[in-house]
């Protein structure tokens, strides 16, 4: 029978309900089990034990605090095969991606460990004579916690961890599509921690929905732009604190004068590395034509050559899509990007494997332009589309041509281009020689325009979404 992922509530989990079949997608015959959906109601009982446990959990000593988050961190890293496995077998990475994220959430938890003894707070001179003031940090409170499908172990971490290090109870709300490595993490998380400081509850986007809007301090959302935009709608009639995290058309610049090998390699990382589902893939290539024909002929065969497969296998570099519909999704741009006059150079179909999963090839189009729709709007999926520019100022046009805002990347070895580009290239984030990225857990990271809203994640700077400043005034009389 397959195993039941649903909800954990004050401490009591909880699998009744709605269940829904959690298919594998390198393998569609096979399950990895069932998720139990549940209630508006649940989630209510969610956030009321979050709500209980929130002072305690507070008001718990900072060594006490540290020493569970970090033994959650490193369970985590113990266990990083065997939830490494399940989070491959249904989000379709490739393990040693699964793996790698697994062991980084870890990390990540053991990062906010240290950090609880890292909240040291100001002190300033007053204007007027003999008072003295205190600049403190409180935490927010309750925090709804919605994050995706593509890193439902690392994202859930890099949220997670600033929210209990700073004294918040959470309530997480997982994708849908990866229940199980969300019901492992919150077995994880409930040996270590006290009832009700960590809950749980399955479900899809009413779910979400149901959370977002019932009386918690703060909701911190990774995804689309579309759901980011709704669910700030409905976090703000409550006045909670908003932080999205969404999408993105990620550029690479590529001079005349970069080294061809570094360009190769950070251009096939970034466009097909987890198969281009990730909000930070390099999705728009701009080359200047004195390289094009050379790059688009060795970007080819690069791409051509990564092995595609199921995600347990040995040597598989791109694992299948997440799902039919993603599948479709991507497949549909795929005709659009030919509908719009790109020209395809490799990929745009659907492959075959020894299981029947969501494979697909990963896909070059070159004669795009930033007005086409494929370069407009998020795919996330292994297709990429190239343009021309004869100029730097022009690519850095180009660049810049779009509502999002998250990494960009320049390849060249001119100091003076390289410089010039990380002013002024309008992104959260931006890269030299690199693929787009956005992979040290002690640095903010975040995006522009349509790509976030709300403060930076991860780093110290997590604490400016996790906690609310007070300014105390005290006269010694």
């Amino acid at each position: 029978m397959d195993q039941v992922f649903g909800q954990l509530i004050n401490g009591e989990w909880i699998d009744s309900g709605e269940q829904s079949a959690n298919i594998n997608p390198s393998d569609i015959s096979e399950t990895v089990g069932q998720m139990a959906s549940a209630t508006e109601a649940q989630v209510a009982d969610a956030i009321a034990a979050a709500r209980a446990a929130q002072p305690g959990w507070e008001a718990v000593k900072l060594e006490e605090k540290k020493n569970m988050l970090y033994a959650i961190g490193q369970e985590l890293i113990d266990r990083c095969d065997e939830i490494g496995t399940i989070l491959s077998r249904e989000e379709g990475k490739p393990f040693a991606e699964g793996r790698g994220e697994t062991f980084r959430a870890g990390e990540f938890y053991q990062y906010y460990a240290a950090e609880c003894l890292r909240q040291i707070g100001e002190s300033a001179a007053s204007v007027r004579p003999g008072i003295h003031i205190d600049i403190t940090r409180e935490a927010l409170g309750v925090v709804g916690l919605i994050t995706p499908w593509n890193f439902p172990i690392a994202i859930a971490a890099w949220k997670m961890g600033p929210a209990l290090a700073y004294g918040n109870t959470v309530v997480l709300k997982p994708s849908e599509v990866t229940p199980a490595t969300a019901h492992l993490l919150g077995e994880v998380l409930h040996k270590h921690l006290p009832p009700g400081v960590f809950n749980m509850v399955q479900g899809d986007g009413k779910i979400g929905a149901a959370l977002s809007s019932g009386k918690i301090d703060g909701v911190s959302f990774t995804g689309s732009v579309s759901t980011g935009r709704k669910i700030a709608a409905s976090a703000i009639q409550n006045m909670a604190r908003i932080q999205c995290e969404m999408g993105s058309k990620n550029p690479i610049l590529v001079m005349d004068d970069a080294d061809m090998d570094v360009v190769i390699a950070g251009c096939t990382h970034g466009a097909f590395g987890a198969s281009g589902q990730k909000c930070t893939a390099s999705s728009r290539l701009m080359l200047h034509e004195k390289i094009h024909d050379e790059f688009v002929e060795k970007f080819v065969k690069a791409a051509e050559a990564k092995k595609v497969g199921h995600a347990l296998a040995e040597g598989t570099e791109l694992g299948p899509v997440v799902s039919e519909d993603q599948m479709n999704k991507v497949m549909s741009y795929m005709d659009l990007a030919v509908e719009e006059g790109c020209e395809l150079v490799t990929g745009g179909n659907r492959l075959e494997r020894d299981t029947q999963g969501y494979y697909l090839a990963p896909t070059i189009y070159t004669n795009s332009t930033n007005d086409m729709r494929v370069n407009r709007e998020e795919i996330f999926g292994p297709v990429t589309c190239i343009q021309k520019v004869s100029s730097y100022e022009e690519g850095l046009e180009k660049v810049n041509d779009t509502e999002f805002g998250l990494a960009a990347s320049i390849m060249t070895t001119s100091l003076k281009h390289a410089r010039h580009f990380s002013r002024n290239a309008k992104f959260g984030a931006t890269l030299v020689n690199l693929p787009t990225a956005g992979l040290d857990y002690h640095v903010p990271f975040g995006g522009r325009n349509a790509s976030s809203y709300g403060p930076r994640e991860q780093g110290e700077h997590a604490k400016d979404f996790y906690t609310i400043m007070k300014t105390s005034y005290t006269n010694p009389g």
